[in-house]
């Protein structure tokens, strides 16, 4: 398993984690099982931490599974593609959670034999005096964005 941390702006405030995960080599029927999926994210939600608000599994004909985790700490997505042993995830927590406890799990409970994940942290820029909640905040970074 190879994770990369991508660093946050030399300004930023971290408000959350991201991951992405890309896994292969994992057997078909496993990620051609709606249960099995569920099952998965429910063992990476428990691993991570986090506290499960809605969870929507959906099986596709002829074959793959989509899930998303609606979590209070933010959430977790995967799509499956068991004809190429193949699934993408990502997981998203803020606070105090831990995505990379979860995404082990997931990948373990997928039985992916290789993966990668790239990590971003999640925030806003706190240079120029703009901060968290600070009124006009949002404003200003949509207006330098644009």
């Amino acid at each position: 398993m190879t994770h990369e941390l991508l660093p946050m702006p030399p300004h930023a405030m971290r408000l959350g984690r991201h991951l992405i995960i890309d896994a292969w080599k994992a057997p078909a029927a496993l990620l051609d099982d709606a249960e099995g999926v569920r099952r998965a994210l429910h063992r990476a939600i428990e691993a991570g931490g986090v506290t499960l608000i809605d969870l929507c599994v959906h099986q596709f004909s002829p074959y793959g599974v989509t899930a998303t985790a609606t979590l209070a700490e933010s959430h977790i997505a995967i799509h499956t593609w068991p004809e190429h042993g193949y699934f993408a995830a990502d997981l998203f927590f803020c606070g105090k959670a831990e995505p990379r406890l979860a995404a082990e799990a997931l990948v373990s409970a997928l039985g992916a034999r290789e993966t990668r994940i790239r990590e971003f942290g999640r925030g806003v820029d706190v240079a120029d005096g703009l901060a968290v909640g600070a009124p006009g905040a949002a404003a200003a970074v949509l207006q330098a964005a644009g």
